[in-house]
């Protein structure tokens, strides 16, 4: 059993205890034992330091806690060697004790939404931990630079995905976006990073592209080519994306996700594929270090704009 608890929007759980037994209900709402209680949750104590905190006499707090430990709320965590003697150090069971009457209405609880949580934490991990966003997003400048002094065109689509990974986590205080340009500028490489856009308008994309097992080919301007390592297909439609996660090459604890296309179109459906169509995309991954996946964009409305992907690899 689990308690959920609503905090700034976000969902917490705590295991929980459901006490159906009326003499265990009056350990718990016995004042002094409410307050042992208490200060075995904040951490292993033994009898002596909660009577010293509490201000009670020791033979006292130790009827108390014996009755706590008979009931089944408290339990012996350890002993440790004090002034030649050994002290009982105890905690609780449970953080969380919930009273229950018999019968009454329960409600069915969509447990599909687990498996898709499971999936969703297991890929962006460390990007997204304990529901707290740890990432940087790096979007192209819109301004000429790099060695091919190229715009841009793409960066907006990471709205698309910070807005779809806020379901999962909370917004940090900082800002999460970064030129690319910026990045470099300020030596800014070790963190996790998820990469918006090409080798051609993303230039810390260029720099990983190296490491990826699904790559850009870059001998031939101007980059327009997905060339796969492990299937050596190679991948040439403007509206063709990679969606690939790497360890940091600079920061061996951290981890690099790129979202990027051939064009702006291929980082379009890229972004549609992580966002809308996770389940198929993320199928087979399984917390691997190393991943990629390549969609191509769909226009299925027929409205001339790519609204689904196909996976390709």
């Amino acid at each position: 059993m689990f308690l959920i608890k609503e905090k700034d929007g976000k969902y917490f759980r705590k295991d929980v205890e459901i006490i159906d037994d009326p003499s265990k209900a009056r350990g718990l709402l016995h004042p002094l034992r409410w307050e042992i209680l208490k200060l075995l949750a904040e951490r292993p104590r033994h009898a002596s330091e909660v009577a010293r905190i509490l201000g009670e006499h020791e033979q006292k707090i130790y009827y108390h806690m014996r009755q706590l430990e008979n009931m089944g709320l408290i339990k012996l965590e350890k002993k440790i060697e004090q002034r030649g003697a050994l002290a009982k150090l105890y905690s609780p069971t449970k953080h969380a004790f919930a009273l229950e009457l018999p019968y009454g209405e329960e409600r069915l609880i969509d447990t599909s939404l687990k498996k898709k949580d499971e999936l969703i934490y297991r890929f962006f991990f460390p990007h997204v931990v304990g529901g707290k966003l740890n990432t940087l997003f790096v979007v192209g400048s819109p301004d000429p630079h790099g060695p091919y002094q190229v715009r841009a065109r793409d960066g907006h689509y990471a709205i698309d995905l910070a807005h779809f990974l806020g379901q999962y986590s909370a917004h940090p205080s900082g800002f999460i976006v970064k030129l690319d340009v910026d990045v470099k500028a300020e030596n800014a490489y070790e963190s996790n990073l998820i990469l918006i856009g090409g080798v051609l308008t993303n230039l810390i994309t260029y720099e990983i592209n190296k490491y990826l097992p699904v790559r850009f080919e870059t001998s031939t301007f101007p980059f327009r080519n997905i060339v796969s390592q492990i299937t050596s297909k190679r991948y040439t439609q403007d509206n063709c994306g990679l969606i690939a996660k790497i360890p940091n090459p600079w920061a061996s604890d951290k981890s690099i996700i790129v979202v990027a296309g051939n064009r702006y179109s291929g980082t379009k459906a890229a972004v549609i594929g992580i966002t809308k169509q996770w389940k198929s995309v993320l199928a087979d991954y399984d917390s691997q270090d190393t991943w990629a996946r390549v969609v191509e964009g769909m226009d299925l409305d027929g409205d001339g704009k790519i609204d689904s992907v196909e996976i390709l690899e």
